[in-house]
């Protein structure tokens, strides 16, 4: 794939625009803007009356992937569709307009909408491609970064419920090709596409395998099931008397985590922009890598440290625990002098017959049951002293000295094969990303390339669509009425 797309050529002739973004396009290209070649958020009163006792496909948010894929499963009596969520009906293009959803690139086109229309979140916007525009290459258009880019400068709003206007895509240029070649477009992207996502497939279930790896390296060491100076088990166990851990090594002790920290505690968010930027480093949950934390996101002043009394600076090496939503269970190590926000538990000075990344690692392995203490609604939290009163498995220091060595030798390995995977990812979604774009604003002629593709059957998809998230912690947007705007499509 990667020697066709590389041979690809430019169109011999090309024109100015008049759009600085998109600069020249090809000779026999027209620009116009999405008004003129669709129509914005049709109303649903086109639907028949005699249609209106069925069902009809149900799209919220989360349904809808950042990569053109929805899940269609969901079908509701249009009944309890009808009033309070976006309608729109097959062949029509669906984006997202609210923060972060919109530069994530939520959206879809729903050629093989399986019911002849739908309902769903009002937090889309809908655009109907006329018969100048193939529906799959306007869809394109809105995956282009400089739609995102400058649809999320547009957006209006309080912070964090921010929407992207619909006078934006209205006005939004769009490069228009020949019917005949944005077919072709659509159809080179396609065989693409599908191409690079079976290599990010195969990277993401490698990854899941190491991790895997790595999580029962770490499990048999810790918990005692093999002494990693022979590789073999221990020669006698006891029950542990705790669920999760099962038996271990029959000279190890099981006690409580704060019996090996000389102090505990947690901070606070100060209540003023004053006290932030000052260079002290403040710990949130989000700074919390389940490994040492050499740096943080954001820093507090020292009048913060003086003025309030619930801001505490801990030492390097303390051990921090998250106990606020998704993040519970996950840890630190502090590689420097820092204070925390209210969602960290803290033990700090640790005792000298403890090793800290031994404690470290058998708390990120008790992760699934700091989560199942967990209490609350949408978002869980657990309290310092279900931290605290975690009981783990303590060997001898040198035993304990010995795991953290072997581990840090064995996952390093591991850590470097996942990371390199990683990156092999986003180098090919950015790839991903430049080739669309270049095809799409005709950059790149394909259409030759494109006759000769041979047909292929239906992708298997082997993905679970992944929701981007809400934006910043905690917050989650809050449907609000949408606002229809019609557009008469040019003749």
């Amino acid at each position: 794939m990667y020697r066709m797309v590389y041979n690809l050529k430019p169109y011999p002739a090309y024109k100015d625009s008049g759009v600085p973004w998109l600069g020249e396009v090809p000779e026999h290209w027209d620009v116009r803007r999405v008004k003129r070649i669709a129509r914005l958020n049709p109303s649903k009163s086109e639907v028949p009356l005699a249609l209106r006792d069925g069902r009809a496909v149900f799209l919220p948010m989360e349904h809808v992937g950042s990569d053109g894929r929805f899940d269609a499963s969901e079908v509701q009596p249009i009944s309890d569709l009808w009033n309070g969520f976006t309608y729109f009906r097959r062949g029509d293009v669906i984006v997202a307009k609210i923060t972060p959803c919109f530069e994530n690139g939520k959206g879809a086109c729903l050629e093989n909408l399986p019911t002849a229309f739908g309902f769903g979140s009002t937090e889309f916007h809908v655009i109907r491609p006329s018969k100048t525009i193939v529906s799959a290459y306007l869809y394109r258009v809105t995956t282009l970064s400089e739609f995102r880019r400058l649809g999320a400068d547009e957006m209006t709003g309080a912070a964090g419920q921010q929407r992207v206007p619909v006078e934006f895509i209205a006005n939004f240029p769009t490069p228009i090709p020949p019917l005949p070649e944005q077919t072709a477009i659509v159809r080179f992207l396609d065989w693409a596409e599908r191409r690079i996502r079976r290599v990010i497939r195969a990277r993401k279930r490698r990854i899941k395998l190491l991790e895997e790896y790595k999580q029962a390296l770490i499990h048999q060491a810790v918990t005692g099931k093999i002494e990693v100076r022979t590789g073999k088990p221990y020669p006698a166990y006891k029950p542990s008397g705790v669920e999760w851990l099962g038996q271990v090594p029959e000279h190890w002790d099981v006690r409580k985590l704060q019996t090996q920290f000389r102090r505990h505690g947690s901070g606070t968010t100060p209540s003023g922009d004053e006290y932030f930027g000052g260079g002290i480093p403040w710990v949130m949950t989000g700074d919390l890598n389940d490994g040492l934390i050499t740096t943080t996101k954001r820093t507090v002043t020292p009048a913060a440290i003086e003025k309030i009394s619930a801001l505490k600076l801990f030492p390097p090496g303390s051990l921090l625990v998250a106990m606020y939503g998704a993040t519970i269970g996950k840890t630190g190590v502090l590689a420097m002098e820092a204070c925390t926000n209210q969602a960290c538990c803290v033990l700090a000075e640790p005792k000298t017959s403890c090793s800290v990344i031994f404690l470290q690692a058998i708390v990120n392995l008790a992760r699934p049951y700091l989560i199942e203490q967990s209490y609350g609604g949408g978002q869980p939290n657990i309290n310092a002293e279900i931290v605290r009163y975690l009981r783990v498995p303590i060997p001898p220091l040198p035993e304990q000295t010995a795991i953290a060595e072997h581990l840090d030798a064995q996952t390093a390995k591991l850590d470097a094969a996942i990371a390199a995977d990683r990156r092999s990812i986003e180098l090919l979604q950015e790839f991903r990303t430049r080739l669309i774009a270049d095809v799409v604003t005709g950059k790149l002629d394909v259409r030759e390339v494109a006759a000769k593709l041979p047909d292929e059957p239906p992708e298997e998809e082997e993905e679970v669509m992944e929701d981007e998230g809400t934006g910043e912690e905690g917050e989650a947007p809050v449907d609000a009425e949408q606002g229809a705007v019609t557009e008469e499509v040019e003749p």
